[in-house]
């Protein structure tokens, strides 16, 4: 038998010393610092939550890969920076992935195809399809034959949010936005938004603080205010069934200043406060207020805010009169006046107040959403259809609330508390090991020149003290 030698790098001499590189390094990883993700999954179940949300319509005598693990290495892999579904043609052969997603064969070593030995996990085809199934799929159906119920996926946003909370909180702050993401092909949906100037998805997304609720694939020709009360809705009563007297404020740009927004927050218990877009009328009331902030800026050349808290009715939109928050401001580039309009009592917050510390704090939303976009890749939404980008949407927020997790239960106290998710990726799970199964044991030789052992250690403390979730 001839012997296959392996190919040889000679590199640049070190002083006297040779630098020779060959790949025969056995099973090496560059992800092991991801056992912390599974830990942390262990200790919420959030990717397995999501993957009971599928209905599976295969012969399961001829399967090879359930449901659980499909959703898993989909989702790990987002959380990893992977991105694409090409990269598992090679990433299916990790046996760290492997046991990320649970499967009992991490080396691949019993498939049934002799091809496949050695990849313990799908391919891409493979999860393509689970991305590509219609929602009219059942037994019969040919290829295609794992349906996501939206309803069910929809609601378990929610049910993750209140699951991360021991106790009902005093007050809840919802975030409404809806952002751009752009197309560069003929997807279902695709049309040209004036705005963006561009062809793209217009996505609404629903935070509180840094947990999402809600994100939601839209059309870019429509309002995009569009959709938004029907899912408030939904996720108010999801959250009253469990906390019934909690305070719930609403709060969203001036997108999302509709009439049947505040009427129905009015009508319900639920407190709002929306930007409203600038006119003629408002402006006059803030003409003396506008006069002082002038006055105060050439005084002490710096920009200057008086505030003015009023009552205001549009002359056809709106139903009654409402309570106007105007900043009267200042700049080197001159007036910029901004309104917002709230039903919370003037009593509770001042004018002030109200703009400076509960309106511009939505500005943190945003942050999350460019977070999940450009670090979770929420926009490959490159599938032919819409249903299917919605689901690739969902992957990456599935991706998202899972690195939070991490971050709520394992990083807060340490250097990471506040750090994004691609920090969090190259810092604590991009770390180099070596792979060794045996028959009992999976065993991983770290990098011995890893800078951040002591984080890893307090992390993995800190996730050991959470109780497992069965």
């Amino acid at each position: 038998m001839t012997e296959c030698s392996q190919q040889t790098f000679d590199f640049h001499f070190l002083n006297r010393r040779k630098i020779v590189g060959r790949f025969d390094g056995g099973s090496i990883t560059s992800d092991a610092g991801a056992l912390l993700l599974r830990e942390t999954e262990m200790r919420t179940r959030i990717v397995a939550q999501f993957a009971g949300c599928f209905k599976d319509y295969r012969d399961q005598d001829l399967i090879e890969h359930t449901v659980g693990q499909l959703v898993a290495q989909r989702v790990y892999g987002l959380a990893l920076g992977y991105e694409d579904l090409n990269d598992h043609d090679q990433l299916r052969a990790d046996p760290l992935l492997a046991v990320l997603v649970e499967h009992p064969d991490p080396l691949g070593k019993e498939r049934r195809r002799m091809q496949d030995r050695g990849k313990a996990l799908a391919g891409k085809s493979t999860l393509n399809r689970l991305e590509l199934t219609p929602a009219d799929a059942n037994a019969q159906s040919r290829y295609q034959k794992v349906v996501y119920n939206r309803p069910a996926i929809e609601d378990l946003f929610v049910e993750l949010f209140l699951q991360a909370h021991t106790a009902p909180p005093q007050e809840l702050v919802l975030d409404l936005d809806a952002t751009d993401d752009p197309l560069y092909g003929n997807q279902q949906g695709r049309f040209f938004h004036g705005y963006y100037r561009e062809y793209c998805y217009l996505p609404l997304y629903i935070f509180c603080g840094e947990h999402l609720l809600c994100a939601r694939l839209r059309p870019a020709n429509i309002d995009g205010a569009a959709g938004a009360l029907k899912q408030l809705k939904r996720i108010v009563a999801q959250i009253r069934e469990r906390w019934p007297a909690v305070k719930i404020i609403v709060r969203g740009d001036s997108g999302f200043c509709r009439e049947g927004l505040m009427a129905w927050c009015e009508n319900n218990g639920i407190f709002y406060i929306f930007g409203l877009a600038r006119n003629v009328r408002l402006e006059k009331e803030l003409v003396s207020e506008m006069a002082q902030a002038k006055a105060e800026f050439e005084r002490a050349n710096r920009a200057a805010r008086v505030f003015k808290d009023f009552m205001y009715q549009t002359l056809l939109s709106w139903s009654c009169a409402r309570r106007v928050v105007g900043k009267a401001e200042y700049l080197e580039k001159g007036a910029n006046p901004r309104f917002v309009v709230t039903n919370l009592p003037a009593q509770e917050q001042t004018a002030q107040t109200l703009y400076e510390d509960t309106y511009c704090a939505r500005g943190e939303m945003e942050n999350r959403i460019k977070e999940q976009q450009l670090y979770l890749f929420a926009d490959r939404t490159s599938t032919a259809t819409l249903r299917a980008n919605q689901l690739r949407l969902w992957f990456s927020s599935i991706a998202y609330v899972l690195m939070h997790a991490l971050r709520r239960l394992g990083l807060t106290g340490t250097i990471l508390q506040t750090a994004q998710c691609q920090t969090i990726r190259l810092k604590l799970l991009k770390i180099g090991a070596q792979i060794k199964v045996t028959v009992r044991k999976v065993w991983l030789a770290l990098a011995e020149g890893y800078p951040y052992k002591e984080l890893f250690a307090d992390v993995y403390r800190r996730l050991q003290a959470v109780p497992l979730r069965c």
